[in-house]
């Protein structure tokens, strides 16, 4: 299996202003890359610039500039020049596709973050030894950093990233051949039904509350953002304060973050270590958390009519703090680890379906918690009956029973 461990550095100063440069310089090589692919497509008949041309002028450019570009590894910028093509590549594909392309962005020096390091010991080096608590990853132009190892890393490591939170470092370790942790059978099967009033349900009745952390947080967010809000913008990023105030914007975005990421893991560790097999709406966050369309009114040209946006906004900011689509993904990865089986299901009408006779309609859900069929006049939790159908057409019924 491959699997992703990250772990934070402990830089001293000299090595964190080190990295600030490593991050800048390959920030600048991007956006030189992308200026020299635009310039080529406006100026000289449409030509396009592939990776291997720009790979092929990575000797010239550290030669040229040695200090900027030259103490850096090669095969990071190689990466760096792989990202840029991949971000064109995936413009093109969305234009052949008749989708709305997002053409290829300039990277601000806030805005670029990581930096890879294809492979162990070319450029940098992961040196770790089991049960060694002096653990440190060494990189070309920075030295040895000491790393935070908190758990052990198994599986040979492929790939290597330098990635910046706000004012922290980490490095993302990539590797292969994981071998899996296989966890005793429990011969336990469970529907989860995903929600906003409680995180999840479970097809046994059990209910997950949603911890909400961006609503919990969200009067200190809204006075850092108002703070930074009242910086002119001719002035932005060009005074201390105005620094000040946006990185205390991004270290409580920050915190909200890895909050969540917690309490996922936990999540989906006790619902891994419950079940054998674990089904699941199959959930499109994306198309869920859409703005509704403007609708204009017949009778006021240039005006709209209520189209219930703001109600929507509200919905929206819930199901996003709530991470769905990212709890799934801890879920599938946990799984696969541990032997268990996730399977996914058609999540349309689950929560309106009577799980007694199965009758469909929306008259079923009375309120956001009841359910009660208007046929068979089957009454309970509106979640817990979610779950169930979840259960059901995962085909899992009969497994549970047995």
């Amino acid at each position: 299996m491959i699997r992703a461990y990250t772990f934070l550095l402990r830089p001293t100063a000299r090595q964190q202003v080190a990295l600030g440069e490593m991050l800048r310089d390959h920030c600048s090589l991007y956006n030189g890359a992308l200026q020299e692919r635009r310039d080529a497509y406006r100026h000289a008949s449409k030509t396009s610039v592939r990776y291997g041309d720009q790979s092929a002028q990575l000797k010239d450019i550290r030669a040229f500039d040695p200090e900027r570009q030259g103490r850096w590894s090669f095969s990071s910028q190689q990466a760096t020049l792989r990202r840029l093509d991949k971000a064109f590549q995936a413009f093109f594909r969305r234009v052949k596709a008749g989708q709305t392309p997002g053409y290829p962005r300039f990277k601000g020096v806030g805005h670029f973050d990581t930096v890879t390091f294809p492979k162990d010991g070319d450029g940098c080096r992961w040196d770790s030894t089991p049960h060694d608590r002096q653990t440190r990853v060494r990189l070309q132009g920075v030295g040895h950093i000491r790393v935070h190892q908190h758990r052990p890393v198994q599986g040979h490591v492929e790939t290597i990233s330098v990635k910046r939170e706000g004012n922290r470092w980490y490095v993302v370790l990539a590797c292969d051949d994981v071998p899996a942790q296989e966890l005793p059978p429990t011969g336990a099967v469970a529907g989860i039904d995903m929600g906003v009033a409680h995180f999840l349900t479970t097809s046994d009745g059990e209910h997950v509350g949603n911890p909400r952390f961006l609503q919990a947080m969200a009067d200190e967010l809204t006075g850092a953002q108002r703070h930074l809000a009242t910086f002119p913008k001719r002035t932005r990023q060009r005074t201390k304060k105005h620094r000040a105030a946006a990185r205390k914007v991004a270290k409580l975005h920050g915190k909200i973050r890895r909050q969540r990421a917690d309490f996922h893991h936990k999540t989906a560790r006790t619902l891994v270590r419950d079940y054998d097999v674990i089904a699941h709406e199959r959930l499109g966050t994306a198309g869920m958390t859409k703005s509704p369309a403007p609708k204009p009114d017949p009778d006021r040209p240039g005006g709209f009519l209520p189209n219930g946006a703001a109600a929507k906004a509200g919905l929206n900011r819930s199901i996003l703090d709530a991470g769905w689509a990212q709890f799934l993904g801890i879920l599938a990865n946990k799984a696969e680890s541990a032997g268990r089986l996730v399977i996914p299901v058609d999540a349309r009408n689950t929560s309106r379906t009577c799980a007694e006779c199965g009758h469909v309609a929306k008259e079923n859900r009375v309120t956001q918690a009841k359910f009660e069929c208007t046929v068979c006049g089957f009454a309970a939790n509106a979640d817990h009956v979610g779950a169930t159908n979840v259960l059901l057409r995962a085909g899992l019924v009969h497994c549970a029973a047995a």
